[in-house]
């Protein structure tokens, strides 16, 4: 597929004047919309504003190329503006972009674009060719010089995987004794380039792997980059792009051998185990696109460290660039986004088996009074009790990688049991879920130090660090951490609970609505997740009201903007009030996440709309004394709330009360 074949006429604009970053982007979507490629543009808009929430893609050099791969779009394509004034798309050297190219990407897999797209992220980086662009005064102008700038493009590959073959050929030959000199002519460039340089050494002396989060653009370019400063240099360099459609040009064995450095430019994570015993050099792939004379010259110069796999996770962190409270939030992410399936799967089950049963037999037994109940008790009280463990355990995988896991999980478990020097078989103390967050942190950053203590070991030791040392010493120092703290994490809990249990009507009602408005802050993000994590704490420890408070708040935005598309038709477009209708569904299934692409649109009147509601539906979910047990499903396990009309009631108050803030604050779309 070539670039002229994703790039309408319909979804160019030159010569524009854009006030703002929020502006250029509207207007491109805009484009985007009238060249038929997306099916719902909030909803594309939503995966711009999410990996701009990652790095702005504004390159520098007055280039920005903003992206995404979502579901919202039908069909693989590009806009384009050129901006004469330029205008601040937030670039590292404070240019302004005077022409943005705008990516849309199908989440189905149909990766034919993926060439095409690297391509212009290639063309991009050429001398001349952005001025030539901006020139243009017809839409058919701008078209024939991508067109043709990609045409000789193919042209130049071409060339140069018929001279590498031809260079492989004579090398071949050399090697048998049949030549004594390398490739030559114009064909023989590139592969006698690849095989050798001024300082006689053979093969590519710098490899490289770059990667985007979502491989589409900066991948292409920092690996462009880096082989045109290669060139530039006279340092062979080869780079692999692990791009949306998977790893191309790849890394063999023995290039990796032969290499003097490696740099790793990439935004997520990539294979690391390969690279063992090699200098490798980390950073973020938009150093790729602008330091790459820097770090290939660092990359050879025999100053950079040796790079030692662990054995664990394929992970590689950029250096610098995450603070401490987002390096802790991230770690403590990971722990949450493994521990959630437990609680919700084991949570659903435990409260199945409650509306299962039969209370008159035995309430003491209640839960396991018949066979049916009883089999989904134990299966839910399995899963729901390995939460702490894989809490602790991943929250350790994710600062330490895999050697820390089994000691995560270890630590987790003593925090669950409240093991305590003078009871190791635990019991007295309820250290709970603050606990296992001190074991699994605890754990993490002990197999840490051991890394580093294990760097002074003999190398002919290096095998039994991760099947011995690791293990057995961060085992036992993560149970001695964790049992040491579980006395003081148990008062905590303790007095946290007694709190709660001892507040009047008053104040669970205050404590409801904070919870409920929490999640229609960021729905998602830090505030929401807080709060889930929060209630679904709660439910180990029996406070089944916070949960259905959170629930209610989580319920309400999705609902709320639903409701508001109905009944006010005027403040929404026609593909807005689309979405509404889906909205209906999400809020009933508890997807706060619904509510995200009519936020990023418009936050400053949406957000305080779903947040009164939300704040609304939690207040009144503990003023009505609702209870849930399981942490998910929405109106799907209704059946197991106490008291589940008035907490019906609760979620439609809030959802109308959220409708009608909306309704009052957003302007019609004609004002």
């Amino acid at each position: 597929m070539r670039i002229t074949e994703l790039l309408k006429k319909e979804s160019i604009q030159l010569g524009v004047a854009l006030g703002s970053k929020e502006e250029a982007i509207d207007t491109l979507v805009g484009l985007m919309d009238a060249g038929g490629r997306i099916l719902d543009r909030a909803g594309y808009k939503e995966g711009i504003l999410a990996r701009e929430g990652l790095g702005s893609t504004a390159i520098g050099d007055g280039i920005a190329i903003p992206h995404a791969k979502v579901a919202a779009v039908k069909e693989a394509g590009l806009a384009a503006v050129t901006v004469p004034e330029g205008v601040d798309y937030e670039a590292f050297d404070g240019s302004l972009a005077n022409i943005i190219f705008m990516i849309a990407a199908p989440a189905d897999g149909a990766d034919v674009h993926l060439e095409a797209l690297a391509n212009l992220s290639m063309l991009l980086m050429n001398p001349g060719f952005k001025e030539s662009l901006l020139a243009a005064k017809t839409k058919e102008e701008f078209l024939s010089i991508i067109d043709e700038a990609e045409k000789k493009r193919f042209a130049e590959k071409d060339g140069e995987a018929g001279g590498k073959e031809k260079a492989g050929e004579t090398l071949g030959e050399a090697k048998n004794g049949k030549a004594t000199g390398g490739a030559s002519g114009e064909d023989g460039k590139g592969a006698a380039f690849a095989s050798s340089d001024a300082s006689g050494k053979s093969g590519y002396r710098v490899l490289c792997v770059t990667a985007c989060p979502t491989g589409i653009a900066h991948t292409y370019m920092a690996a462009e980059n880096l082989e045109n400063v290669g060139k530039k240099l006279g340092i062979p360099v080869k780079a692999e792009t692990n791009g949306s459609g998977g790893a191309a040009n790849v890394l063999t064995a023995e290039e990796i051998r032969n290499a003097d450095g490696i740099i790793i430019a990439a935004d997520k994570n990539v294979e690391m185990a390969r690279f063992d015993g090699k200098p490798v050099i980390m950073v973020p792939v938009a150093d790729g696109i602008h330091k790459g004379e820097e770090l290939v010259k660092k990359a050879v110069s025999g100053t950079v460290p040796i790079y030692h796999h662990s054995g664990g996770g394929e992970s590689a962190e950029p250096s610098g660039g995450d603070s401490l409270g987002r390096t802790v939030y991230k770690h403590l992410m990971n722990g949450v986004s493994h521990m959630l399936p437990f609680v919700i799967g084991g949570g659903i089950l435990i409260a199945l088996a409650f509306l299962l049963d039969d209370y008159a037999i035995n309430p003491a037994n209640f839960g396991k009074n018949t066979p049916v109940a009883a089999y989904l008790k134990t299966i839910g009280d399995q899963a729901f009790g390995m939460m702490l463990p894989v809490l602790a355990g991943f929250i350790a995988m994710s600062i330490a990688d895999r050697p820390a896991l089994a000691v995560g999980f270890v630590g987790g478990i003593i925090a669950k049991a409240g093991a305590t020097f003078g009871n190791p078989a635990g019991g007295e103390v309820n250290a709970g879920f603050l606990g296992a967050l001190f074991a699994g942190f605890a754990a993490g950053y002990i197999v840490l130090g051991l890394k580093k203590v294990c760097n002074y070991l003999p190398k002919s030791l290096e095998g039994i660090k991760p099947v011995l040392i690791y293990p057995v010493a961060g085992i036992f120092l993560g149970a001695v951490a964790t049992t040491l703290i579980n006395p003081f994490m148990g008062m905590i809990n303790n007095g946290l609970n007694n709190f709660l249990n001892g507040m009047g009507g008053s104040s669970r009602v205050l404590l409801g609505a904070i919870l409920g408005g929490m999640m229609s802050i960021d729905m998602g993000g830090p505030f929401n997740k807080a709060a889930y994590v929060f209630g679904t704490a709660q439910l180990s420890e029996g406070n089944f009201d916070m949960m259905a408070a959170v629930m209610a708040g989580g319920m309400v935005p999705p609902l709320a903007i639903a409701l508001c598309t109905t009944l006010f038709k005027k403040k929404f477009t026609e593909k807005e009030r689309q979405s509404g209708i889906v909205n209906y569904i999400m809020g009933l299934s508890f997807i706060t996440e619904g509510a995200i692409p009519f936020a990023a649109q418009d936050p400053l009147h949406v957000i305080p709309g779903c947040l009164a509601g939300a704040a609304m539906a939690g207040g009144l979910s503990e003023l009505f004394g609702c209870t849930i047990r399981a942490p998910h499903g929405g109106l799907f396990v209704l059946p197991t709330v106490g008291n589940p009309l008035m907490y019906l009631a609760a979620v439609a108050a809030g959802a109308v009360t959220g409708c009608v803030v909306l309704a009052f604050l957003k302007k019609d779309l004609e004002q």
